[in-house]
């Protein structure tokens, strides 16, 4: 049996007002929105990772005691294995702006009830379990669908 690559990833779902936080990435790097969030690395917990990427890449600083566990994706493609762990922040503060120009040309919100269309299929299909309540989801890439709960 192959070793199987498994990664780990925190995102956030940043809600205000019926409306999303949103990073619209470069065209280099696919000019598609997406959230907020990256690598778990290997010296960092997951709620370390989504404080520390939501810093770098749109200026917030979250309250740790207000993060909470709202969706986990397990994504596989091949052999490589991703679980996603999308947190919400109820408080926060700094002045929200994108902080990666080579990443991510703009930093915006959207109503949930009517995100942009340029969005990752993966994206999508969280969000729309999110708004759903659904905690736990999988996606194939290979089979090019998502697997319902």
């Amino acid at each position: 049996m192959a070793n199987e690559e498994i990664i780990l990833k925190a995102r956030l779902i940043m809600e205000q007002k019926g409306k999303i936080l949103l990073l619209k990435q470069t065209s280099q790097n696919g000019g598609k929105h997406s959230l907020v969030g990256g690598t778990v690395e290997n010296q960092e917990l997951a709620k370390q990772a989504l404080i520390r990427e939501s810093k770098e890449e749109a200026g917030i600083t979250l309250d740790r005691e207000s993060i909470e566990l709202v969706h986990t994706l397990h994504k596989k493609k091949g052999t490589r294995s991703r679980i996603v762990l999308y947190f919400r922040a109820k408080k926060w503060s700094g002045t929200i702006q994108s902080l990666e120009p080579k990443k991510f040309k703009k930093v915006s919100w959207h109503s949930l009830e009517n995100l942009p269309k340029n969005m990752s299929p993966t994206v999508k299909h969280v969000l729309k379990h999110y708004r759903n309540g659904v905690r736990y989801s999988e996606f194939t890439s290979k089979a090019k669908h998502a697997i319902t709960p």
